[in-house]
């Protein structure tokens, strides 16, 4: 379980298994434990590497907002797999973790064999949208600031965009609420300032630069990121869309077994 360091934050890591390196990057709220799920069956067939982006589980929570932002993301990444010497690396990210996936590859093409994209964005593409979401990214850090981390995640757990968690059997949905609480106030609030959407810039004019083979897989009950998916599949070149049935936002919680031989099949096809 090594902590790396970068640019004077701790990044926590964990790995699991031998082979290959899968990278799993966790969306807003979570941490490596999102994975836990997945990582036995991973782990039969690849080095998995699980990451705390900043802000979040055990790594470091800095109260600079500014080091949240994804390029420093970006370089936090490569200092990991620079740490476990690891040249080259699958990325897999969910919803947040997504665009730092994606990010990765566009910035270091050299450092990935295969790129997965669960539930993710390339970004705001209009200007006033972004200033938007960047509005209400600061609104609702200061509420987490304000009111704490439980107040926010019982918030959290009410957004249309997460309504399909409700068919999770009782033991997913209290470990996934109990690892959200293990986030700060600090860790949550700074990451909506450095790294929500309406901080970053679009991605959009890069996507059709990537080589990198890529998945795309989006939940067929989330219109808006089943829209996503379908834009980038058709940007990136010869990328794989996978619309899953029966679940939404959070394919890897809902539908668990369809989510792993959907990757597994890709990686195996990508690396034989």
């Amino acid at each position: 379980m090594p902590r790396v360091v970068n640019d004077d934050a701790e990044i926590n890591v964990e790995t699991d298994g031998d082979g290959r390196a899968l990278v799993l990057l966790h969306g807003f709220t979570g941490s490596a434990a999102s994975w836990t799920p997945h990582v036995d069956v991973f782990a039969r067939r690849y080095l998995v590497v699980t990451v705390d982006l900043l802000g979040h589980g055990k790594s470091d929570a800095p109260t600079d907002p500014r080091r949240y932002a994804l390029a420093h993301c970006v370089e936090d990444i490569l200092a990991v797999l620079d740490r476990l010497r690891v040249h080259r690396a699958a990325v897999l990210g969910y919803s947040m973790g997504g665009r730092a996936a994606l990010a990765l590859a566009i910035a270091a093409p050299d450092r990935l064999w295969a790129l997965v994209l669960e539930s993710a964005s390339p970004g705001l593409r209009e200007h006033e949208a972004r200033m938007a979401r960047a509005a209400q990214d600061a609104a609702l850090a200061e509420l987490i600031e304000r009111e704490g981390v439980e107040a926010f995640v019982d918030r959290w757990e009410r957004l249309p965009l997460f309504r399909h968690q409700v068919v999770l059997p009782d033991p997913a949905r209290t470990a996934l609420r109990w690892q959200r609480l293990q986030n700060t106030p600090t860790g949550l609030a700074n990451s909506l300032r450095g790294f929500g959407q309406g901080a970053m810039m679009p991605m959009h004019d890069f996507l059709d630069e990537i080589r990198t083979p890529t998945l795309v897989i989006a939940g067929a009950l989330d219109e808006q990121y089943c829209a996503l998916g379908r834009e980038m599949s058709q940007r990136i070149p010869g990328a794989r869309l996978e619309i899953v049935a029966g679940a939404g936002h959070t394919v890897h919680l809902e539908q668990p077994e369809v989510f792993q031989e959907v990757v597994l099949e890709f990686l195996a096809a990508v690396n034989p």
